[in-house]
């Protein structure tokens, strides 16, 4: 084969640091649009990019070329670089040190994307750390509370 081809589609999950619901509604727009511009540097395609005051959740396509860990290093820590110039209320400004990384099959793409669409909702009824455990259960991830939460 001459060419080489990948479609390789990740929802990543990540929250601030200790859960701070720092991220206003002011902020997220840009926020998403400036995670969107890391991602497509990558060369990675991006579905949907939704967050509330304390986490986001990303779904894209992984570059052919990129790894999970390079796209997850470089949005949260250009990201982090990014929100810490918008003003007083960031210059402290950190993301949590881990991440949740899955993988989503084309045929659940749309069920993810409506999913992310409606984390305002889906968070009045439910907390992260919840939500948190539910995404590592339903992908079979053995998770260590201990560790779980910074």
């Amino acid at each position: 084969m001459v060419q080489s081809f990948a479609k390789l589609q990740a929802h990543l999950v990540f929250s601030t640091k200790a859960r701070r619901p720092v991220l206003a509604d002011w902020i997220r727009d840009p926020l998403h649009a400036y995670m969107a511009t890391v991602l497509q540097n990558l060369g990675c395609v991006v579905v949907l990019i939704n967050s509330v005051e304390d986490h986001v959740h990303l779904l894209f396509d992984l570059g052919r070329t990129a790894s999970t860990s390079q796209a997850v290093q470089d949005v949260k820590s250009a990201s982090s670089k990014w929100l810490k110039t918008q003003g007083a209320a960031f210059t402290t400004f950190a993301w949590q040190t881990g991440y949740g990384a899955y993988a989503v099959s084309e045929s659940n793409v749309d069920a993810v994307r409506q999913y992310i669409a409606g984390q305002r909702e889906h968070h009045r009824k439910i907390s992260f750390q919840e939500e948190y455990r539910e995404l590592m259960r339903r992908n079979g991830i053995k998770f260590d509370e201990q560790f779980g939460w910074d």
